[in-house]
């Protein structure tokens, strides 16, 4: 819609800069350009002036009811009829609403890419729902995405995965007074996969500490088997899994590249790279005295492997404690020969989860986290998917789960879910099928209905806006005030058995139709009743 009305101006014009904006006052217009003020030094002219000259020139009565001049602006109102076409051309073809064009841009989307020593938790699921709600987002319009998780299984938790499996099965299972040092992994996950590496390769394994590092490869499988089984009860999946382990083979290729442009030195027998250049605090060591290549080794070869692949866009969705990484990340990217500003991070922050005002309680499976599973099954999957979009990712989030289970306003996911069950319930109790509405005109509407049909047509400028700005609280912003719009409508106009009732429905019908697609892109399905 917005991009019809942008269009038409831009042509009659023969401009491609116009800016549009959404009046706060509906009654104003649905749209306004200032147009006029950037174009008052050209023409040597007052804005007030120009804007009047232009709004006769851009009267359309098939799209606009009034083009009107108010102080230097040119404000639009939609006609009727406009608005009604582009409610037939939705309802016809209901799969194709808001959707986009292909568009030429290929992006690579990294995020989760937990450690695979345990469980997924509810910090996790953060950025597991930012990332494929984002990813569901592009892809509908029209971006070509690939969704990908860097298994981080190289380094010093793997070892410590390792051991923590042997002390568990020798403290659970067989019941042995074992003293437990500073830092391991803890959680019941850790006897299930004890028992199984005891079945596959017997007792003595577990004793055998040379034999540790072949404990955590196997259990790396298993943890990877529960993260990708909590992860799809949440709806996501990945195009690609790819291991840091396996990359690890191409560091001497990689360092070989970073060697020739200068960006290395030696020094106290350790290998730094030169990352102070590009933003660092200072420069950051890539290999060890030992002559092992750090956790920052590992991520660079990941992004050469990433840019050798043919995108135009990175984007890594990381937790926040991952802030002081970026600069490093992006010197090394620079370094290797490549455009470090095609690499997007957005950061993840922590969630403070609730339960009755109090904390929630730490999970034993988990030993010292609150794991996603649980609260997916707690709440379910469309509730933790929402309330995880209500804030931008890179904001503090704090919610209580039993505001959740409220069936009330206060709860966002169960008041837009009982607008759309209220409207599909609208229209078996009126005995009238949705397909049939759709000829209807929108002649005799009333504003309110025309006020609620625009606003139902504004999905797709607020999809690219979210996708651009990366931010999904648009979309779950937008639902629940169009949800609100469907309860006030429907509370001050009759609908069942009114004159208006089927040009009523008609209006509805657009309206859960932005409900269910705006839900469906964040990985919700839609309730038909409640």
């Amino acid at each position: 819609m917005q991009n019809l009305v942008k269009e038409f101006i831009e042509k009659i014009l023969n401009t491609s800069n116009v800016v549009l904006e959404k009046p706060k006052d509906i009654s104003l217009g649905h749209y306004a350009t200032p147009i006029a003020f950037s174009l008052a030094k050209e023409l040597k002219k007052s804005p007030m002036a120009i804007a009047e000259e232009l709004a006769t020139s851009l009267a359309n009565p098939v799209m606009f009811e009034k083009v009107e001049a108010v102080k230097g602006f040119i404000n639009f109102k939609l006609s009727s009829s406009f608005l009604q076409s582009l409610v037939d051309r939705a309802l016809n073809n209901k799969q194709e609403f808001a959707k986009q064009s292909k568009k030429d841009e290929k992006i690579l989307l990294e995020f989760v890419s937990a450690n695979p020593t345990g469980p997924l938790h509810i910090g996790h699921a953060r950025g597991a729902i930012a990332g494929d709600s984002l990813a569901r987002v592009g892809k509908y319009l029209g971006y070509d995405i690939t969704t990908e998780y860097y298994i981080n299984d190289a380094g010093a938790q793997m070892d410590l995965l390792g051991l923590s499996v042997s002390l568990a099965a020798r403290d659970f299972i067989f019941k042995e007074d074992i003293t437990y040092p500073e830092t391991y992994y803890r959680g019941e996950y850790l006897i299930d996969i004890a028992n199984i590496v005891i079945e596959k390769f017997g007792k003595d394994i577990i004793y055998d500490e040379s034999r540790f590092k072949e404990i955590a490869f196997f259990s790396k499988d298993l943890v990877m088997e529960i993260i990708i089984k909590d992860l799809k009860d949440l709806g996501i999946e990945f195009d690609n899994f790819v291991s840091e382990k396996s990359l690890y083979s191409f560091w001497d290729e990689t360092k070989t590249v970073l060697e020739k442009n200068g960006s290395l030195y030696d020094k106290d027998d350790k290998t730094y790279l030169r990352s102070t250049q590009y933003g660092d605090d200072s420069d950051r060591v890539v290999v060890r005295d030992n002559g092992i290549p750090t956790y920052l080794a590992g991520d660079i070869i990941y992004h050469k492997n990433k840019y050798d692949r043919p995108y135009d866009r990175y984007i890594n969705i990381w937790g926040a404690d991952h802030h002081g990484y970026i600069p490093r990340v992006k010197a090394a990217i620079e370094f290797l020969g490549n455009d470090s500003s095609k690499l997007e991070v957005i950061l993840s922050q922590m969630v403070q989860l609730l339960k009755g005002g109090e904390p929630y309680k730490m999970s034993k499976r988990a030993g010292n986290v609150i794991l996603m599973s649980d609260i997916t099954e707690e709440i379910g999957s469309d509730a933790l998917r929402f309330i995880f979009l209500t804030r931008k990712s890179d904001t503090h989030l704090e919610f209580d789960i039993d505001m959740l289970k409220n069936q009330d306003s206060s709860n966002p996911i169960f008041y837009i879910n009982y607008a759309h069950a209220r409207i599909n319930q609208v229209f078996v109790k009126a005995g009238i099928d949705k397909n049939s509405v759709t000829e209807l005109t929108f002649e005799k509407l009333n504003q309110d209905g025309l006020n609620l049909v625009y606003e139902s047509l504004l999905l797709s400028s607020v999809l690219n806006e979210a996708f651009t700005k990366r931010d999904m609280q648009k979309i779950t912003e937008y639902l629940y005030n169009l949800a609100s719009s469907v309860h006030k409508f429907y509370n001050e106009h009759k609908v069942i058995g009114s004159d208006e009732q089927n040009l009523y429905l008609k209006v509805l019908a657009i309206a859960a139709l932005s409900i269910n697609v705006g839900l469906k892109l964040l990985g919700i399905e839609a309730k038909e009743q409640m």
